[in-house]
């Protein structure tokens, strides 16, 4: 199996300081996580900017100089910037990330409902993100939450808005999207386009199962308190931070005989250019 790629979601845009203590929010809180996740094996960072009050951020400044403090200080690390649209709908204010030259941005495929609220990611919006990437040069991190997502990669690469190789974060466990399942996963990785580097990423109590479960299968990992805040999310007794959570999965991947992919290995697998 290839070395296991490690995609460290640090920040995201729902938890909060009063949800778990160690999720970073400022600049220098998120620089210094990187520097941790990546000691420990992480070869992509994604990455979120937040307002002094904690709510999402997606102006152009902020995340040009996160991106700046980041590279300076692990150098040749894979950064992905969101394009999400849980709050910001405009195309250009979502697209502004694109300006601070990200190696990769997410592109997630489809609409669809979170728990206490819906994404809403038009055909329009999804494909003028995918083109703005393909015109910039920086890979989308296509995000998939059913499988009717994996149709329409298929769709975008087949009229060249996603130009391939490629990579793709299978997302599954939330509330109103596919459930976190073996045969979910299967049935998504079989229907992706090829040539695409896959990832698995479990939401709350699902994220050991589904990172298991890819480590297992030969994918790679998304990990991270974007996605879960928790060690063990049934008893809510311990609270997770970014390393632990990366340390465990380099655990897991050593204990199932899985070498760990640095920045460099990542971009070879993947397809980016080397810095």
């Amino acid at each position: 199996m290839d070395a296991l790629i490690i995609n460290a979601a640090l920040t995201g845009m729902v938890p909060r300081r009063a949800d778990n203590p160690h999720v970073p929010l400022i600049e220098s809180e998120i620089v210094a996580d990187a520097v941790r996740v990546v000691s420990a094996g992480a070869s992509i960072l994604h990455l979120h900017v937040r307002n002094p009050d904690e709510s999402p951020c997606s102006d152009f400044e902020p995340n040009a100089s996160l991106f700046r403090a980041v590279r300076a200080a692990c150098p040749g690390i894979i950064i992905s910037g969101s394009t999400s649209g849980r709050t910001v709908s405009e195309l250009d204010r979502r697209a502004a990330v694109l300006d601070a030259a990200p190696d990769m941005a997410s592109l997630t495929l489809g609409s669809m409902n979170f728990p206490t609220m819906a994404s809403i990611n038009a055909p329009t919006t999804i494909r003028g993100l995918a083109q703005r990437m393909r015109d910039r040069g920086i890979m989308p991190e296509l995000e998939l939450f059913d499988l009717g997502m994996a149709d329409y990669a298929c769709y975008l690469v087949e009229r060249e808005d996603v130009p391939l190789p490629g990579y793709a974060n299978i997302l599954l466990g939330s509330l109103g999207t596919a459930s976190a399942s073996a045969f979910n996963l299967a049935t998504i990785v079989r229907a992706l386009p090829p040539r695409i580097t896959w990832a698995a990423a479990g939401i709350g109590r699902y994220q050991l199962p589904m990172n298991s479960m890819s480590i297992a299968m030969g994918g790679h990992v998304r990990v991270g308190l974007e996605d879960n805040l928790w060690m063990d999310p049934e008893t809510k007794s311990d609270s997770a931070s970014n390393l632990r959570l990366v340390e465990r999965v380099v655990d897991i991947a050593r204990a199932n005989g899985r070498s760990i992919a640095s920045p460099a290995d990542a971009r070879a697998l993947i397809g980016l250019p080397t810095t």
